[in-house]
């Protein structure tokens, strides 16, 4: 018996497999870093990007260097520390997208914190970040991903296809009411237009679509029965886009305006 050796069982096997992905993967967490921290942020505020090393040690005399990582244009140099000199202080190389804009945490360095702070977020800052300790003993690499949500508002002649201002036409009476019509002409992004009152509401309306030479035209109608202010929203969420025209239109008890107006410029047809 004493040649005689017991075999694993298949569970116990399992065991072993599964205690070795582990050690492996925690061995990969500790050379790489961690896996990608998402930040958002909205468009013109602060972003600050966490950077820190489980060990916490003081940093001043590092080396640490932030890149972004882009699929078109390759890395872009965000924020390089060496030892008390970075580009804030003379060092060259940050990409022109970057200069001005970022700063580290001097006084948070003697506590491993290597994280950086953005300023004015834009659009073009969204994408994946890393934090690279390239002179640590395994080298470490932390990946973050800024999210920048857009804020809506007026882009003309900020980002090209943006749709201009819509124009605004009052139609005639229905049975509805007065019928108001908002064009929107040679949008080179389709827009999201709605209708609606002062107090924000949204008003039922017909829309109608056409596409020419690549250029979207749209109009959309709505009836309103009172006095108020209607504006006119014309949306395009991709780019952040957003412009509206506004008018104003008087109702007299049940009748429209343009309804006294015909009464003032035919007052024949409605003699008795």
């Amino acid at each position: 018996m004493s040649g005689f050796k017991l075999l694993p069982t298949p569970l116990e096997s399992l065991v072993v497999f599964v205690c070795m992905l582990m050690s492996v993967g925690n061995l990969l967490s500790h050379q790489h870093g961690s896996g990608v921290n998402k930040v958002f942020v909205k468009e013109h505020d602060d972003a600050v990007l966490p950077c820190s090393l489980s060990t916490r040690e003081n940093l001043g005399g590092m080396l640490f260097d932030w890149r972004k990582n882009g699929q078109k244009d390759g890395q872009k140099e965000v924020f390089l520390y060496d030892a008390g000199n970075h580009y804030n202080n003379g060092r060259q190389g940050q990409d022109k997208q970057f200069k001005g804009r970022v700063s580290h945490f001097q006084g948070q360095l003697m506590n491993g914190n290597a994280s950086i702070k953005i300023q004015n977020a834009k659009m073009a800052d969204s994408g994946i970040y890393s934090c690279d300790f390239p002179k640590l003993q395994p080298s470490q690499t932390f990946s973050i991903e800024l999210v920048v949500e857009l804020t809506l508002k007026d882009r003309s002649g900020e980002i090209p296809g943006t749709c201009p201002e819509p124009y605004i036409k009052t139609l005639n009476d229905t049975k509805d009411g007065l019928l108001l019509q908002c064009e929107v002409r040679g949008a080179s992004l389709e827009p999201k237009i709605r209708w609606q009152d002062s107090a924000g509401n949204i008003l039922p309306s017909e829309e109608k679509v056409s596409e020419r030479g690549g250029l979207y035209y749209v109009t959309l109608k709505t009836a309103v029965t009172k006095t108020d202010h209607y504006r006119c929203v014309v949306t395009q969420e991709d780019i952040g886009h957003q412009i509206d025209a506004e008018t104003f239109v008087p109702f007299y008890g049940e009748i429209s305006m343009l309804v006294v107006k015909h009464l003032i410029s035919h007052p024949t047809r409605f003699m008795i």
